[in-house]
């Protein structure tokens, strides 16, 4: 897929957004620093690294900008009321960036970590592909932790294949 407009890029992104919101809103506050083994990411951390990465590294770099990243530990957002908040204000300032990127400056080349260059296009896609994968990771953390978490597609597995047999 190649983004040829911001435009038409930011309501597919708050789509992606929005799917990993709702996963992020069922996450038990007590679990919040939660991770499956030390040294890893907590629950926490992954939401933190999602919001901040987006807003930090993917928008800026995308604007022509240096990498800003700084990391996604808990003084960030410390309990799950103002992770929520982090996540949606980061969110927004991310799509504010972006929506600054026009016309040709989508095909300009920008540099991010370790010099990797890559037209501005893709490095938003990049960035969704990015969320994606951490949202992946989210949904394996709460099933570990036994936490029913919300159909991807609005359906369950079962429920697709179920669905598949009937026809």
């Amino acid at each position: 897929m190649e983004i040829t407009s911001v435009a038409s890029f930011l309501p597919y992104f708050d789509k992606i957004r929005l799917r990993t919101r709702k996963l992020v809103s069922i996450i038990p506050a007590d679990r919040l620093e939660w991770a499956y083994a030390s040294g890893k990411f907590t629950l926490g951390d992954q939401v933190r690294h999602i919001a901040a990465i987006s807003r930090y590294l993917f928008a800026e770099v995308a604007a022509g900008r240096p990498n800003a990243y700084k990391g996604c530990g808990p003084e960030l957002a410390a309990d799950l009321p103002s992770l929520l908040l982090y996540f949606d204000e980061m969110h927004r300032q991310t799509k504010e960036v972006i929506a600054g990127i026009e016309g040709e400056a989508l095909k300009k080349m920008c540099a991010g970590p370790g010099g990797h260059a890559l037209p501005s296009w893709k490095w938003l896609r990049l960035m969704t592909e990015h969320e994606v994968h951490h949202r992946g990771q989210l949904y394996v953390y709460l099933g570990l932790l036994g936490i029913q978490t919300p159909a991807v597609l609005g359906m369950t597995a079962e429920q697709v294949q179920q669905d598949g047999t009937q026809h």
